[in-house]
């Protein structure tokens, strides 16, 4: 019976580290742990592979010739491995803008390398498209024929605003926001009714129209007015003082962000990427923010 694979490769770290103790830290294993392996192990193998010398462990000459094998078999191993993902096509991920900059961004340099292959993100590709893509991060409410739905998040925007602009002023109520100039959103309307209030008359806005939420929120840090932001995606700035929002009232919904990938594509990665990307968007906020600064 030939022995296990993981024992051979804790024999080839105690004779390359010379110490048990030194190779358990490497290995990540306590020290007792590898010394049973190798007692083990030499039951299996029918003699002795260390000798203590003071101290130290000394490998037996039989013993430091095995783990130059399993070294450069190890080494072969890890190398075909490379060869194998430098092979593999990457995922195409596409997502709009500032979700990709803002929330996709810092959590993509944690998605596991072991999970599949590596990805290349695209903010332009066309979903109509099906070869454009392998997974899609879109907001709507859902129905894309021939695409299967990962539910991410729903769309959620409250008014923010740079503390500079307030002045002397007190937004106590939604209606004062009749004092401040508004970044233009479709969605103000529904935020009112959101807060109990109707929609008041006076309000005033910009004449500029940001295509972008990036853009809108750049020009709200720049205190060119109160715009209509996502706590999803802009909570880094609320929390370094950026902004601030000065209400409790939030409008969610009915959209939602969707990861989305082919109904027909039977590859495993792009499904892991989806179900890794609903497990980022559930995950309470304080879990992400000890994952994204480990």
């Amino acid at each position: 019976m030939r022995p296990p694979l993981e024992s051979l490769r804790i024999l080839e770290a105690c004779v390359s580290a010379s110490s048990f103790a030194r190779a358990a830290e490497r290995l990540c294993l306590t020290p007792a742990a590898v010394s049973l392996r190798i007692r083990t192990l030499e039951a299996e193998l029918g003699q002795p592979l260390f000798v203590r010398a003071g101290r130290r462990v000394v490998p037996t000459a039989a013993a430091a010739r095995l783990a130059a094998r399993i070294r450069h078999a190890l080494d072969g191993i890890t190398g075909a491995l490379d060869e194998f993902q430098a092979a593999t096509p990457p995922l195409r991920l596409t997502a709009p803008p500032t979700f990709a900059s803002r929330w996709l961004a810092p959590r993509l340099a944690h998605y596991p390398l072991a999970a599949g292959s590596p990805i290349e993100v695209d903010v332009s590709a066309d979903i109509r498209d099906p070869s454009a893509f392998d997974v899609a991060i879109r907001t709507g409410r859902g129905g894309w024929e021939g695409l299967d739905e990962y539910r991410l998040a729903p769309v959620e925007v409250t008014p923010m605003l740079a503390p500079g602009l307030l002045g002397t002023r007190t937004l106590d109520r939604p209606e004062a926001l009749t004092g401040l100039e508004l970044l233009p959103h479709p969605d103000w309307q529904a935020w009112f009714t959101v807060a109990q209030c109707e929609t008041p008359q006076a309000l005033r806005f910009v004449a500029v129209d940001y295509p972008t939420h990036e853009l809108d929120a750049n020009a709200a840090v720049a205190g060119a007015g109160v715009a209509l932001l996502s706590p999803l995606l802009f909570r880094p700035l609320l929390e370094k003082g950026l902004l601030i929002a000065p209400f409790p009232y939030v409008l969610s919904g009915p959209a939602w962000h969707f990861a989305l990938m082919r109904a027909d594509d039977t590859r495993l990665a792009p499904r892991q990427l989806c179900a890794w990307l609903r497990e980022q968007a559930h995950a309470p906020l304080s879990s992400q923010a000890d994952r994204l600064s480990g």
